[in-house]
Protein backbone atom coordinates (compact mmCIF):
# COMPACT_ATOMS: atom_id res chain seq x y z
CA UNK A 1 0.00 0.00 0.00
CA UNK A 2 1.27 3.65 -0.93
CA UNK A 3 2.15 5.52 2.35
CA UNK A 4 -0.01 8.48 2.89
CA UNK A 5 0.79 11.62 4.76
CA UNK A 6 -1.17 15.11 5.42
CA UNK A 7 0.31 18.42 5.52
CA UNK A 8 -1.24 21.16 7.29
CA UNK A 9 0.26 24.80 6.02
CA UNK A 10 -0.08 27.42 3.50
CA UNK A 11 -0.23 27.74 -0.16
CA UNK A 12 2.64 29.38 -1.63
CA UNK A 13 1.85 30.46 -5.34
CA UNK A 14 5.81 30.76 -6.63
CA UNK A 15 5.27 26.84 -5.74
CA UNK A 16 9.19 26.71 -3.76
CA UNK A 17 7.30 26.44 -0.05
CA UNK A 18 4.28 25.81 1.55
CA UNK A 19 1.90 22.81 0.60
CA UNK A 20 3.19 22.96 -3.51
CA UNK A 21 6.36 21.83 -2.26
CA UNK A 22 5.45 19.84 0.55
CA UNK A 23 3.20 17.79 -2.26
CA UNK A 24 6.49 17.34 -4.53
CA UNK A 25 8.53 16.09 -1.91
CA UNK A 26 6.10 13.42 -0.97
CA UNK A 27 5.81 12.58 -4.68
CA UNK A 28 9.36 11.93 -4.79
CA UNK A 29 9.43 9.56 -1.99
CA UNK A 30 6.76 7.95 -3.45
CA UNK A 31 4.06 9.08 -0.54
CA UNK A 32 0.62 9.95 -1.37
CA UNK A 33 0.18 13.79 -0.16
CA UNK A 34 -3.27 14.86 1.53
CA UNK A 35 -3.55 19.00 2.03
CA UNK A 36 -5.65 21.23 4.73
CA UNK A 37 -4.59 24.82 3.68
CA UNK A 38 -4.16 27.22 6.32
CA UNK A 39 -3.83 30.60 4.09
CA UNK A 40 -3.44 31.56 0.77
CA UNK A 41 -0.70 33.42 0.81
CA UNK A 42 0.08 36.05 -2.41
CA UNK A 43 4.29 35.50 -2.94
CA UNK A 44 7.73 35.15 -4.58
CA UNK A 45 10.98 34.27 -3.40
CA UNK A 46 11.69 38.04 -2.40
CA UNK A 47 8.29 39.64 -0.98
CA UNK A 48 5.25 38.38 0.75
CA UNK A 49 2.72 40.91 -0.06
CA UNK A 50 -0.60 39.28 0.86
CA UNK A 51 -1.89 36.75 3.40
CA UNK A 52 -5.68 35.60 3.37
CA UNK A 53 -6.64 32.83 5.89
CA UNK A 54 -8.82 30.12 5.66
CA UNK A 55 -11.60 30.22 8.32
CA UNK A 56 -10.72 28.36 11.24
CA UNK A 57 -13.99 25.79 11.21
CA UNK A 58 -12.76 24.89 7.54
CA UNK A 59 -9.70 24.27 8.26
CA UNK A 60 -10.78 21.96 11.06
CA UNK A 61 -13.28 20.25 8.52
CA UNK A 62 -10.59 19.57 5.85
CA UNK A 63 -8.33 18.03 8.84
CA UNK A 64 -11.47 16.00 10.44
CA UNK A 65 -12.33 14.72 6.69
CA UNK A 66 -8.74 13.57 5.32
CA UNK A 67 -7.84 11.45 8.73
CA UNK A 68 -11.33 9.69 8.68
CA UNK A 69 -11.13 9.08 5.33
CA UNK A 70 -7.54 8.10 4.44
CA UNK A 71 -4.86 5.62 6.30
CA UNK A 72 -2.37 8.42 7.30
CA UNK A 73 0.89 7.47 8.27
CA UNK A 74 2.40 10.67 9.18
CA UNK A 75 1.78 14.59 9.57
CA UNK A 76 3.78 17.78 9.00
CA UNK A 77 2.55 21.22 9.81
CA UNK A 78 4.02 24.00 7.97
CA UNK A 79 2.41 28.12 8.42
CA UNK A 80 -0.39 28.35 10.68
CA UNK A 81 -0.79 31.74 10.88
CA UNK A 82 -2.77 32.54 13.84
CA UNK A 83 -2.88 31.43 17.92
CA UNK A 84 -6.37 30.34 16.84
CA UNK A 85 -5.59 28.17 13.43
CA UNK A 86 -2.81 26.52 16.04
CA UNK A 87 -4.99 25.64 18.86
CA UNK A 88 -7.98 24.49 15.78
CA UNK A 89 -4.94 21.98 14.59
CA UNK A 90 -3.92 20.92 18.16
CA UNK A 91 -7.74 19.94 19.32
CA UNK A 92 -7.95 17.70 16.23
CA UNK A 93 -4.66 15.85 16.46
CA UNK A 94 -4.81 15.46 20.31
CA UNK A 95 -7.10 12.43 19.44
CA UNK A 96 -4.41 11.29 17.10
CA UNK A 97 -1.07 11.23 19.19
CA UNK A 98 -0.57 7.15 17.45
CA UNK A 99 0.39 9.51 13.94
CA UNK A 100 3.82 10.80 13.89
CA UNK A 101 3.86 14.62 14.04
CA UNK A 102 6.71 16.94 12.65
CA UNK A 103 5.69 20.20 13.28
CA UNK A 104 7.55 23.39 11.20
CA UNK A 105 6.88 26.42 13.32
CA UNK A 106 7.10 28.68 10.27
CA UNK A 107 6.98 32.29 11.88
CA UNK A 108 9.20 34.28 9.06
CA UNK A 109 9.27 33.36 5.50
CA UNK A 110 12.67 33.38 3.63
CA UNK A 111 12.55 37.10 2.83
CA UNK A 112 12.13 38.08 6.86
CA UNK A 113 8.13 38.84 6.18
CA UNK A 114 6.32 37.89 9.15
CA UNK A 115 4.20 34.45 8.25
CA UNK A 116 2.43 35.01 11.57
CA UNK A 117 0.61 36.90 13.95
CA UNK A 118 2.16 37.96 17.49
CA UNK A 119 -0.08 35.50 19.54
CA UNK A 120 0.83 32.88 17.49
CA UNK A 121 4.46 31.88 19.92
CA UNK A 122 2.21 31.45 22.74
CA UNK A 123 -0.34 29.20 20.86
CA UNK A 124 2.72 27.23 19.64
CA UNK A 125 3.93 26.37 22.97
CA UNK A 126 0.60 25.73 25.22
CA UNK A 127 -0.88 23.52 22.67
CA UNK A 128 1.08 22.33 19.63
CA UNK A 129 4.56 21.50 20.31
CA UNK A 130 4.06 19.14 23.10
CA UNK A 131 2.05 16.91 20.54
CA UNK A 132 5.03 16.66 18.06
CA UNK A 133 7.04 13.91 17.33
CA UNK A 134 9.35 16.13 16.05
CA UNK A 135 9.69 20.33 15.39
CA UNK A 136 12.16 21.65 13.25
CA UNK A 137 12.61 25.30 13.99
CA UNK A 138 15.35 27.58 12.12
CA UNK A 139 17.56 29.81 14.86
CA UNK A 140 14.99 32.58 14.81
CA UNK A 141 12.57 30.25 15.64
CA UNK A 142 14.27 28.48 18.15
CA UNK A 143 15.17 31.76 19.77
CA UNK A 144 11.97 32.97 19.57
CA UNK A 145 10.17 29.76 21.29
CA UNK A 146 12.49 29.83 24.22
CA UNK A 147 12.73 33.79 24.48
CA UNK A 148 16.24 34.09 24.09
CA UNK A 149 17.95 37.27 21.95
CA UNK A 150 19.83 34.60 19.98
CA UNK A 151 21.57 31.62 19.20
CA UNK A 152 24.85 30.92 17.48
CA UNK A 153 27.34 28.28 17.25
CA UNK A 154 28.05 29.08 21.47
CA UNK A 155 25.02 28.10 22.27
CA UNK A 156 23.55 25.86 19.53
CA UNK A 157 23.48 22.16 21.60
CA UNK A 158 22.45 23.91 24.51
CA UNK A 159 18.78 25.39 22.36
CA UNK A 160 18.20 21.97 20.94
CA UNK A 161 18.09 20.63 24.69
CA UNK A 162 16.55 22.98 26.10
CA UNK A 163 13.34 22.62 23.50
CA UNK A 164 13.70 19.17 24.00
CA UNK A 165 13.35 19.77 27.65
CA UNK A 166 10.25 22.41 27.36
CA UNK A 167 8.36 20.14 25.08
CA UNK A 168 8.94 16.60 25.83
CA UNK A 169 9.78 15.92 22.08
CA UNK A 170 12.50 15.28 19.84
CA UNK A 171 14.15 18.74 18.04
CA UNK A 172 15.96 19.49 14.80
CA UNK A 173 17.71 22.64 15.20
CA UNK A 174 18.24 23.95 12.07
CA UNK A 175 21.96 25.78 11.78
CA UNK A 176 21.34 27.72 7.94
CA UNK A 177 21.60 31.04 9.69
CA UNK A 178 24.76 30.41 11.15
CA UNK A 179 27.36 31.83 9.00
CA UNK A 180 29.90 28.96 8.71
CA UNK A 181 31.21 26.90 5.67
CA UNK A 182 29.28 24.27 7.48
CA UNK A 183 25.17 24.12 7.82
CA UNK A 184 25.03 21.71 11.08
CA UNK A 185 21.88 20.46 11.96
CA UNK A 186 21.39 19.58 15.53
CA UNK A 187 19.10 16.10 16.37
CA UNK A 188 18.04 15.91 19.62
CA UNK A 189 16.57 12.57 20.42
CA UNK A 190 16.07 11.10 23.60
CA UNK A 191 18.51 13.28 25.12
CA UNK A 192 21.11 12.80 22.85
CA UNK A 193 22.54 15.13 20.44
CA UNK A 194 23.44 14.24 16.85
CA UNK A 195 25.03 16.51 14.49
CA UNK A 196 24.04 16.47 10.92
CA UNK A 197 26.63 18.33 8.73
CA UNK A 198 26.91 19.13 4.93
CA UNK A 199 28.90 22.04 3.44
CA UNK A 200 26.86 25.19 2.48
CA UNK A 201 26.00 25.63 -0.73
CA UNK A 202 26.89 29.27 -2.32
CA UNK A 203 22.93 29.61 -4.28
CA UNK A 204 20.31 32.27 -3.51
CA UNK A 205 17.72 29.68 -3.99
CA UNK A 206 17.04 28.76 -0.57
CA UNK A 207 13.19 29.81 -0.59
CA UNK A 208 10.85 27.08 0.51
CA UNK A 209 14.32 24.63 2.15
CA UNK A 210 12.59 24.51 5.86
CA UNK A 211 9.19 23.22 3.88
CA UNK A 212 11.21 20.63 1.90
CA UNK A 213 13.32 19.42 4.82
CA UNK A 214 10.35 18.92 7.37
CA UNK A 215 8.29 17.16 4.00
CA UNK A 216 10.87 14.89 3.44
CA UNK A 217 11.05 13.95 7.14
CA UNK A 218 7.25 13.59 7.34
CA UNK A 219 7.77 11.65 4.08
CA UNK A 220 10.13 9.03 5.34
CA UNK A 221 8.53 8.73 8.60
CA UNK A 222 5.26 7.99 6.66
CA UNK A 223 7.32 5.05 5.03
CA UNK A 224 8.23 3.54 8.44
CA UNK A 225 11.79 4.94 8.60
CA UNK A 226 13.33 6.00 12.02
CA UNK A 227 13.77 9.40 12.83
CA UNK A 228 16.97 9.82 12.61
CA UNK A 229 17.65 8.14 9.35
CA UNK A 230 14.89 10.00 7.88
CA UNK A 231 16.40 13.10 8.99
CA UNK A 232 19.41 11.97 7.50
CA UNK A 233 17.71 11.37 4.28
CA UNK A 234 16.14 14.87 4.18
CA UNK A 235 19.18 16.33 4.49
CA UNK A 236 20.54 15.01 1.95
CA UNK A 237 17.29 15.46 -0.20
CA UNK A 238 17.45 19.29 0.17
CA UNK A 239 21.32 19.77 -0.54
CA UNK A 240 20.61 17.57 -3.86
CA UNK A 241 17.61 20.30 -4.61
CA UNK A 242 19.76 23.53 -3.78
CA UNK A 243 22.23 21.85 -6.15
CA UNK A 244 20.01 21.37 -8.92
CA UNK A 245 17.69 24.30 -8.39
CA UNK A 246 16.08 26.26 -11.01
CA UNK A 247 16.92 30.01 -11.56
CA UNK A 248 15.30 32.54 -13.33
CA UNK A 249 16.14 36.61 -13.90
CA UNK A 250 13.05 37.77 -12.05
CA UNK A 251 13.51 41.73 -10.95
CA UNK A 252 16.15 42.17 -8.09
CA UNK A 253 17.94 39.22 -9.15
CA UNK A 254 15.78 36.28 -7.27
CA UNK A 255 15.49 32.47 -7.55
CA UNK A 256 13.04 30.14 -6.88
CA UNK A 257 14.10 27.00 -5.34
CA UNK A 258 13.22 23.85 -7.11
CA UNK A 259 12.97 20.21 -6.03
CA UNK A 260 14.62 17.12 -7.28
CA UNK A 261 13.02 15.30 -9.20
CA UNK A 262 15.92 12.70 -9.81
CA UNK A 263 17.35 14.75 -12.98
CA UNK A 264 19.87 17.71 -13.13
CA UNK A 265 17.85 20.88 -14.73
Amino acid sequence: MIPVALTIAGSDCCAGAGIQADLKTFQHFQVYGLTAVTCVVSENPRIVRRVHPVPVDVLEDQIELMLSTFPVRAIKTGMLFSAEHIRAVARVLGSRRQIPLVVDPVLLASSGDPLSEPDAIAAYKESLLPLATLITPNLPEAAALLGWESIDESNLAEAAKQLAFAFSTSVLLKGGHLTTDECPDLLCENHKIYQLESKRIATPASHGTGCTLSAAITAQLARGEKLFDACCHAKNFVKDSLQQSLQWSLPGGDVIHALNQGTTL
